[in-house]
């Protein structure tokens, strides 16, 4: 099996980063496994342009009929990178555990990295005063999307029966432009009907767009590269391609509704489907050079554990932990969207991914303590969890206490419920909130 990672991190002190990061079957027969967790590195330089990077991975997944156990997964590393200016690449040597199961693998790798800025704002400020770059990540957009896969005749399930059902995923996408017509992004995705519970994607895209009706219509183009599986959807490898053309009506300022066609398929034709999807666009930032006119907009990473009893497909129920990845953008003083994932690693549940979005509410703080509730929904399944299509629903309230002026702890109660299965619990969630400030639109 090949796997491929992304990870995002922030140098927290001189020489150590620190971040959230995923990773995704490519190459193999385990197209759909996926761990989502987090990373320390600590980096030196040792020789002229060489450097070395040691770091340690801890995440949660499985997928794909691994035998990953509860689906903790391990992975200590050192790299030997050659700094080109501004990036660097070279040769990393890594070890891959999953504790509870039976995978227990070392082997070499290649690894790539990009040095960018991060320029963070008070979350609390009132004005960017004239910034002269983007803060934070700098997407100018999210879309909430919902997709309908229609497999070809050759589409099969892992069973080897075939996908004579039309799945239907709901997902989001991430974009920045780096022109007024070129933009990138990432987009995830979960089965939420089609009887492939379980089944995801995580992938990155390129595209293009223009306004051919003034600013009410717009059509554009996009490829997407990435993994997806799971949900018994037999994907070889992993590694999926997607392409399309869509055409976006502007509904009001900075929302439009969109309708893209297009083409999925993996590396080696084991899965080909032609898809249509529905998104509404909200834009967040400018798709250019920040102004001195932008408003500072809050914005939160969060990370934690969840738990909660869930129904198995095998009749049972027994505990389910789950790792926490949250990330909130607030439209106004106390409301804010959320897009979140979550993926267990202990509970004999290896595999069972979820993603949601949603919307919540934070009051104002008072003596160095708050409260919140969101009502969040998406689509998860996998590891022997009864989730039924996948759909489901997750609202929770919490309490957060300040930890300093950008970190706060939270603790969180709620409730998770599918459409059409056994799964059906209280939740208790621990987490951790680092608040910050990026630019936006005034």
């Amino acid at each position: 099996m090949g796997l491929a990672g992304v990870s995002y991190l922030i140098q927290a002190v001189p020489g150590l980063y620190v971040g959230p990061g995923v990773y995704g079957a490519v190459t193999g027969q385990r197209g759909g496994l996926f761990v989502v967790g987090a990373e320390a590195a600590w980096r030196q330089h040792l020789w002229r342009s060489l450097g070395l990077e040691v770091g340690l991975y801890v995440g949660g997944g499985g997928g794909a009929a691994a035998p990953v156990g509860g689906g903790l997964m391990v992975r200590p590393h050192a790299d030997l990178l050659w700094d080109f200016g501004g990036w660097r690449a070279g040769l990393s040597y890594s070890r891959v555990r999953f504790p509870q199961g039976d995978i227990d693998s070392s082997q070499w790798g290649l690894v790539w990295s990009l040095d960018t800025g991060f320029d963070t704002l008070r979350p609390d400020a009132v004005t960017a005063n004239g910034r002269s770059r983007r803060s934070g990540m700098g997407f100018d957009r999210v879309l909430g999307v919902s997709t309908a896969y229609l497999p070809s005749d050759g589409a099969r399930l892992r069973s080897g029966d075939s996908m004579s059902r039309r799945v239907g995923l709901v997902g989001a996408r991430f974009e920045t432009f780096v022109t007024p017509a070129l933009y990138w992004g990432i987009e995830t995705a979960g089965a939420a009907s089609g009887g492939v519970g379980g089944y995801a994607e995580l992938l990155g895209s390129v595209g293009a767009e223009t306004a051919v009706w003034g600013n009410v219509l717009t059509v554009g183009a996009r490829a997407a590269l990435g993994t997806g599986g799971g949900g018994d959807v037999a994907t070889g490898g992993g590694a999926l391609v997607k392409a399309g053309a869509y055409a976006a009506m502007q509904l009001a300022p900075g929302v439009a509704l969109a309708l893209e066609g297009g083409l999925v398929r993996t590396h080696r034709a084991d899965f080909q489907a032609r898809y249509a999807a529905l998104s509404l666009n909200l834009d967040l930032d400018h798709r250019g050079k920040p102004s001195a006119r932008d408003s500072v907009v809050r914005t939160e990473w969060i990370g934690g554990i969840e738990q909660y009893d869930a129904a198995r497909r095998d009749g049972s129920e027994r505990k389910l932990r789950n790792v926490v990845l949250k990330v909130n953008r607030y439209v106004s003083e106390s409301v804010y969207i959320t897009g979140q994932a979550r993926s267990a690693y202990d509970g004999g549940a290896g595999g069972y991914t979820v993603g949601l979005i949603g919307v919540g509410w934070h009051s104002p703080r008072w003596r160095g303590m708050s409260t919140g509730a969101e009502f969040v929904l998406g689509a998860g399944g996998g590891g022997g969890v009864d989730s039924g299509g996948g759909a489901l629903i997750e609202p929770n309230a919490f309490v957060a206490v300040d930890l300093g002026a950008d970190w706060s702890a939270r603790l969180g109660a709620g409730y998770i419920r599918v459409s059409d299965g056994r799964l059906s619990s209280p939740t208790w969630e621990l987490s951790l909130a680092y608040s910050f400030g990026v630019q936006g639109r005034p």
